[in-house]
């Protein structure tokens, strides 16, 4: 579903993980808040009020902070904590995700089409490459060989469907897309880090996403 996810800060503000006690840069982390109503509220942009409570960006951990009570120790309060509260982070996750491609578009750094990508791939200045999941095997193979040739470590995120590319990109269907490297890919990839941890499980890394990538193209 991906090859990249990013390395993690360690010059900013840390927080402590509710599930596993590790402390973490907080962009690498999760925010949750208690709601009025008592119910905890996945806070992914850190802009809702009331005391943060933090927890990794991992399926797992989530449902072991719920499970153990984590969240009302946290919060010093009894407090409801949904059941469904990782598939509600998970689609929040993967919004902010498209809304930033979006940002990117608007901004005139994202653009869509094998010829396009490809120019910018070929210019080696594509911050990271976007490729529908359900893209043609040899199409995404192409590009997904030409990038990393000009840039090794070429961030590629193929979780979002040529739907979801093409109507943040303001046109049809769409396969293939890339974000300019600067400040918009940087963003973009900070979010997908994120939803990685909610997707992806245990195979976040670039390595086996590399792995798993090349078993699908090889299975077609």
């Amino acid at each position: 579903m991906a090859e990249a996810a990013g390395a993690e800060a360690t010059n900013g503000p840390r927080r402590r993980c509710i599930a596993s006690g590790e402390v973490h840069d907080k962009t690498r982390l999760l925010r949750f808040v208690v709601g009025p109503d008592g119910v905890i509220v996945p806070d992914p942009g850190g802009d809702l009020p009331g005391r943060g409570i933090w927890c990794l960006p991992r399926r797992d951990m989530i449902e072991k902070a719920r499970r153990r009570g984590s969240f009302a120790r946290a919060a010093r309060s009894k407090v409801e904590v949904p059941k469904d509260l990782a598939d509600q982070v998970e689609r929040l996750l993967h919004q902010r995700c498209l809304n930033r491609i979006g940002l990117a578009r608007r901004a005139g750094e994202a653009t869509g089409g094998f010829a396009k990508v490809r120019g910018l791939l070929e210019k080696g200045v594509a911050g990271v490459l976007l490729q529908a999941h359900d893209a043609a095997p040899d199409g995404r193979d192409k590009l997904r060989r030409l990038g990393r040739a000009v840039r090794p470590d070429l961030p590629i995120v193929a979780a979002f469907s040529a739907d979801d590319l093409g109507r943040m990109l303001g046109r049809g269907p769409t396969v293939h897309a890339a974000v300019r490297d600067g400040r918009h890919s940087e963003g973009l990839l900070r979010e997908w880090t994120r939803l990685a941890g909610l997707i992806g499980d245990d195979e976040t890394t670039t390595e086996r996403k590399n792995r798993a990538l090349e078993r699908d193209d090889d299975e077609q």
